[in-house]
């Protein structure tokens, strides 16, 4: 029986390598990774044993060890592969990935020129406090090393609370500071609207003929007058016949308190009539204001 036959497959057609942007990368990896070396290293060589060994033992001291400890982290993390790195953390040092980051952050974060000469003051404070601050601003932790304030708390009040009472502390405090920039951003906003409004106004000024300048001028006050009006006949009004109430209820006598209060409304009405020498107000027929063709 004749054997089926088979056919070569296709060749397949391999890019060309481009040798010279492979030395570029590889010499630019070669620097960055010499760069962290040179920032976060102690002048050794890189030697991952050595790195992780240290690493274990700084994270078995003080907060400022940890500092340490995430120093030798970040190390680690630029000089070996995704996968590596992350079994190194959980298997050699036995520590969740988490941790290890924030352990990175803490290290960038207090070792950075601003905070490197504070770190030592800050670390005073536990590791899980150093957590709880890194959200903060360097210029608000060098001011807190210095006798300043974080959250309206000084350095001694940090260390006597407990890492929650200082979460709860900052947590209220971003709130505080969010709500006073709502207010803040809307007063902005109310007085942007007012200058849009008093613009209007002076552009409606200087097209308006004077008719129209009389009648703006005579509808505010109208309006002013109106809300005075309704204020006596509303609210004040009101009071009054409460008081009245509680007159017949206990036999209290207020007539002679809201005789002065009107007295005194009387009297300011008539320093404002006697201030602009207004004539005596139209007995009979509609008030003057209420004329339409008035000029």
């Amino acid at each position: 029986m004749p054997r089926t036959k088979v056919e070569a497959p296709a060749a397949v057609e391999l890019p060309v390598l481009d040798g010279e942007m492979l030395t570029a990368n590889q010499n630019l990896m070669s620097s960055h990774n010499a760069e962290v070396l040179a920032k976060f290293g102690d002048g050794l060589p890189y030697d991952r044993l050595r790195l992780v060994h240290e690493a274990r033992f700084y994270m078995a001291q003080s907060a400022e060890a940890m500092l340490e400890a995430g120093k030798r982290l970040i190390v680690l993390k630029e000089n070996e592969p995704h996968g590596e790195f992350e079994q190194i953390v959980r298997e050699q040092l036995g520590m969740p990935e988490r941790t290890a980051q924030r352990m990175m952050q803490a290290s960038l974060k207090y070792l950075s020129p601003q905070l490197q000469a504070k770190a030592p003051a800050l670390a005073l404070l536990g590791k899980t406090k150093l957590f709880e601050l890194i959200a903060e601003d360097d210029e608000a932790l060098a001011a807190l090393a210095d006798g300043g304030t974080v959250a309206g708390l000084v350095l001694e009040d940090i260390d006597r609370m407990t890492s929650r009472e200082l979460r709860a502390a900052l947590r209220d405090a971003r709130d505080d500071f969010s709500a006073q920039g709502k207010v803040m951003a809307k007063k902005t906003a109310d007085l942007d609207d007012a200058k849009v409004e008093l613009e209007k106004a002076r552009r409606r000024l200087q097209n308006a003929t004077p008719d129209d300048v009389i009648a703006d001028l005579r509808g505010e006050v109208v309006a002013l007058s109106f809300d005075i009006e309704s204020r006596v006949m509303g609210p004040l009004r009101e009071g009054f016949t409460k008081m009245a109430e509680h007159a017949n209820d206990c036999g209290a006598d207020h007539r002679t308190f809201q005789a002065d209060l009107i007295r005194q409304l009387e009297t300011t009405l008539a320093t404002v009539r006697s201030e602009f020498h207004l004539p005596a107000a139209q007995v009979d027929g509609a008030p003057v204001w209420m004329a339409t063709d008035e000029a």
